[in-house]
């Protein structure tokens, strides 16, 4: 990192290193918001930065305006900065900005952290964007993609239905094996709010082929994982055969 600025374009962008991990945040004393929405407008690009990394972990509605405005900033890191401030501090009118910075930004950590905000704020506006970022982005976008949708299509059925099948084909053929992992998480989560139905039982077949053939041990444990939450005959059955022959 150099000058406050992040060097890894979109392209570029490929591994869970993230922009907030290099700056160093004291466990105690808590962040004084009084004195933080005080910095926040300080020409300062430090002392900004400081302030906005505070909100990640306090909750202030007074900054929400001022985080909103941030998305725009010249600087990526005091974008990803109030991208993931959004997330802890959530509301419904950063729902758009939040949504057009992750059709618009270049950096792929900016976008990683609007996914991950935008499933904190819980809004079914989100859906399609997250959806979208599903299918095409990087894979650490997609990553986190999976994981908030778990937040956004459960609010609504059609979402749901809509949203399983991209995540079984993720699940099936990403390349990532920690995005297969979030995918087959997030399809365990779905199912609880799903009837028995086609749409249910193909997402269960999907938890058992990742199970069975997925050469990745951490997918083949989220996917168990799944399966014994929901507690589904077939699965369980697959889960026991499995484990007799010494295969899981």
């Amino acid at each position: 990192m150099n000058d406050l600025s992040l060097k890894q374009t979109a392209i570029d962008f490929d591994s869970d290193l993230d922009p907030l991990d290099d700056i160093e945040v004291e466990s105690s004393p808590a962040p004084d918001p009084e004195l933080m929405l005080q910095l926040i407008r300080s020409d300062n690009k430090q002392e900004q930065i400081q302030a906005v990394r505070a909100f990640c972990e306090i909750s202030e509605p007074r900054a929400i305006p001022i985080l909103i405005e941030f998305l725009n900033n010249s600087c990526p890191l005091i974008r990803v900065s109030s991208a993931y401030a959004l997330g802890r501090n959530t509301d419904e009118s950063a729902v758009v900005p939040l949504i057009n910075t992750l059709k618009n930004d270049w950096n792929g950590y900016v976008r990683k952290g609007i996914v991950w905000a935008l499933g904190n704020n819980g809004d079914e506006r989100a859906f399609e964007p997250l959806l979208n970022a599903l299918k095409t982005d990087i894979s650490a976008v997609r990553l986190w993609a999976a994981s908030s949708l778990a937040n956004i299509a459960k609010l609504n059925y059609e979402d749901t239905i809509t949203a399983l099948p991209v995540l079984i084909k993720a699940l099936r053929q990403d390349e990532v094996p920690a995005v297969r992992s979030n995918c087959g998480w997030t399809i365990g989560q779905l199912c609880r709010e799903l009837p028995y139905n086609v749409v249910y039982a193909t997402a269960i077949d999907a938890l058992i082929e990742a199970l069975v053939e997925d050469k990745d041990l951490g997918v083949k444990e989220d996917a168990k994982m799944a399966l014994l939450r929901l507690g589904d005959p077939r699965g369980l059955q697959m889960i026991e055969e499995l484990e007799l022959e010494g295969i899981i």
